[in-house]
């Protein structure tokens, strides 16, 4: 049984508004989850085995709701054009070398020894159109001690003549086959129903997917409302629906009851949020992505306002890093300028909400998990942020925002809890 005391400087998101700090204190894991947080040990877990941080910083776990495990490979390349042709000239043909197994191994390898390295506990990602190169990634995470949801990624058209499916058909048939080869296979890795993006999907595919979401009961991801060029894209291909996420709402894949994570939503309209909220789908905000491919500036301050269900998202490698203390740094500068030259009355966010997204916020998509709170998943990182130097004390809550903006994650973290098991 996972059951131990961790000692230490503990920091978690009670709320969007609130973070819980305490010294000295104890985090304790029962079965795998949180019992709490205590300023004193409990008499009741005095005699379980304790790990002894002390003076250390322990927060939660960190969640990445979008991420291309396939595009890791040439991250940090191509970051001077447009999303369309970027895809077409990085993405696709990077994509299509995973039809080759061995290739498969050497980079999903790459991949998934970065992501047991980084503070990510949890992550939703995309593999390719290859059914046996997505139980390959799914063996590669599971190995990783991380909890992930990963996808095979569906396309039947308006792609490269080398890198798409035959048919709606037989598409929605090799899903199926890859659902049940998987069933029951992983203790911490899942499938999740995966269009890349509607103009890669015929509605037939798009249909067909929402069945299967709805027959194996799957959570759906995907991209919506991410670049401008995208939206008429899909009005042209999609004409009788009334905004981008309509479409997949008319086939089953936009939440409720399945859950489902929108990648970037930059560009959504107050009646695509509105159904947002309504169906609970989750949004994936991406802020190095719409950056790095000029596809814009999310209104987060906006959603996260109007209590969407949202989160943070690497989303390599439009995204250029992994990182998710980068993820959170950026998503506080993408606000700024939001509310700098687009809507001042968007004010920018604070560093707690966004420790909130990168915990709790997306954390939600798993079930009770970003948080030390009674009952949530046990997802630990400690850090001996001492190493890095400074003249004066500092508050916990100075620490923590210091530890983000300095990277910490790649400079000075000990240790790494997924679901009570030490990992790292």
């Amino acid at each position: 049984m996972n059951n131990f005391v961790l000692k230490g400087d503990v920091a978690y998101s009670v709320s969007k508004n609130k973070t819980a700090y305490a010294e000295n204190a104890y985090i304790i894991c029962i079965e795998g989850k949180s019992a709490g947080v205590y300023r004193d040990l409990p008499e009741q877990y005095a005699s379980l085995p304790m790990k002894d941080y002390t003076g250390k910083l322990i927060i939660p776990g960190l969640v990445d709701l979008h991420i291309h495990a396939p595009q890791f490979a040439y991250r940090g390349l191509g970051m001077d054009m447009e999303l369309l042709d970027w895809l077409n000239a990085y993405a696709f043909p990077e994509e299509t070398k995973y039809a080759d197994l061995t290739y498969a191994e050497k980079a999903y390898d790459i991949f998934a020894n970065a992501m047991k390295k980084s503070a990510t506990t949890r992550a939703c990602a995309f593999s390719t159109i290859h059914k046996d190169a997505t139980v390959l990634l799914m063996r590669k995470l599971e190995n990783t001690g991380i909890v992930s949801y990963v996808g095979k990624v569906n396309m039947d058209r308006e792609s490269p003549e080398s890198y798409i499916e035959s048919s709606a058909q037989a598409s929605a048939e090799e899903t199926e086959r890859w659902i049940h080869e998987t069933a029951g296979y992983f203790n911490r890795t899942y499938p999740i129903i995966t269009p890349r993006f509607v103009p890669s999907c015929t509605p037939e595919l798009l249909s067909s997917l929402g069945e299967l979401s709805r027959r194996y009961a799957l959570p759906v991801q995907s991209h919506l409302s991410e670049n401008r060029g995208e939206i008429e894209w899909v009005k042209e291909l999609e004409p009788d629906s009334a905004f981008y996420g309509e479409v997949y709402d008319k086939y089953g894949l936009f939440g409720d009851p399945q859950k489902t994570v929108m990648a970037h939503c930059v560009y959504s309209t107050d009646d695509e949020m509105e159904l947002m909220k309504e169906r609970g789908v989750f949004v994936a905000h991406c802020p190095a992505s719409n950056m790095n491919v000029a596809s814009g500036i999310a209104p987060v301050r906006k959603y996260l306002d109007n209590d969407l269900n949202i989160g943070l998202g690497s989303d390599v490698a439009g995204g250029h890093t992994e990182s998710l203390f980068t993820t959170m740094v950026e998503t506080i500068q993408n606000s700024k300028l939001y509310w700098r030259t687009i809507d001042s009355s968007m004010k920018p966010l604070k560093f707690e909400e966004v420790f909130f997204l990168a915990t709790k916020g997306g954390g939600a998509f798993f079930g009770k998990v970003g948080s030390f709170e009674k009952g949530y998943e046990f997802d630990a990182l400690v850090f001996d942020d001492k190493t890095i130097a400074h003249p004066q004390p500092l508050s916990l809550s100075q620490r923590l925002e210091r530890l983000v903006y300095l990277g910490g994650d790649r400079r000075c973290m000990q240790a790494k809890y997924v679901k009570g098991l030490k990992i790292l």
